[in-house]
């Protein structure tokens, strides 16, 4: 898709992060006009061989208060734009639009105590963004992220989650966190091996947690892929969990990764 040129930045690549050979995390420079609220994402373009530009989604890592912005990807085999975003190095330049987007923010919601983020895959992206801004620990008194992978090596971020207590503008606020890692295809120690909406189910996942679920106190953000937002939600639905709206604030906000 072409776009003009007043609708994006060209920004270049700082530095790139390859976790397992199809997941890798990027930095970018970022435009000083360029503003977004943590869960938000970016649109990222890249020319073709052909010279047209092709354009996707990405939820943005980094903190509003950073100086760069940091992308999580998966490299998608015969994808359109991923296998060209995975040919870049560092000092390569992507393109930036102007505009944010996205509603998977707190803001959705009104009061609630317990912040209970779930995740699959790179849909961590996001929560990590939300995890690095200090008005999330001043909100809550609890918070869980749960991030489900298929092996071991694509936990990635575990050592960012781990320093969080190291962090100049979080503190000792990071023990609210209770972080439960979820491995579906390997045995890990200390990481639960069932998808989401079964360890729901069963009460595995707040065992884990260390905190129960409650409509009046829980509220519930949930990225990743497709099929796991949609049965996480309909999980979450049949508890009486509903879809928060600006008009009508509830328990729950989800976005697909993809």
């Amino acid at each position: 898709m072409a776009q003009s040129a007043d609708r994006y930045t060209v920004q270049r690549i700082l530095s790139i992060r390859r976790w397992t050979p199809h997941l890798f995390s990027f930095r970018i420079t970022r435009d000083p006009g360029f503003r977004f609220v943590p869960g938000q994402f970016a649109r990222l373009g890249l020319p073709k061989a052909d010279g047209q530009l092709v354009w996707r989604a990405y939820s943005v890592v980094s903190a509003p208060y950073d100086e760069y912005l940091e992308f999580y990807s998966i490299v998608v085999p015969g994808g359109e734009f991923t296998p060209l975003l995975a040919q870049r190095e560092v000092g390569d330049t992507i393109l930036v639009e102007k505009m944010n987007y996205g509603f998977l923010t707190t803001d959705r919601f009104e009061s609630g105590k317990d912040l209970w983020l779930l995740a699959t895959g790179t849909g961590l992206a996001p929560f990590m963004s939300i995890l690095y801004d200090p008005d999330t620990w001043r909100d809550y008194e609890n918070i869980v992220l749960a991030h489900s992978v298929r092996t071991v090596a694509e936990l990635s971020y575990r050592e960012e989650i781990a320093r969080l207590h190291e962090h100049p503008l979080i503190g000792e606020a990071a023990r609210k966190l209770a972080y439960v890692p979820i491995v579906t295809r390997e045995s890990m120690e200390g990481a639960l091996g069932k998808r989401i909406p079964a360890l729901i189910e069963s009460g595995e996942l707040e065992g884990a947690a260390g905190l129960p679920l409650d409509r009046e106190r829980s509220r519930i953000m949930i990225c990743g892929n497709p099929e796991m937002v949609a049965d996480t939600r309909k999980v979450l639905g049949e508890m009486g969990y509903r879809l928060s709206r600006r008009a009508e604030p509830a328990q729950l906000a989800v976005e697909n990764a993809w």
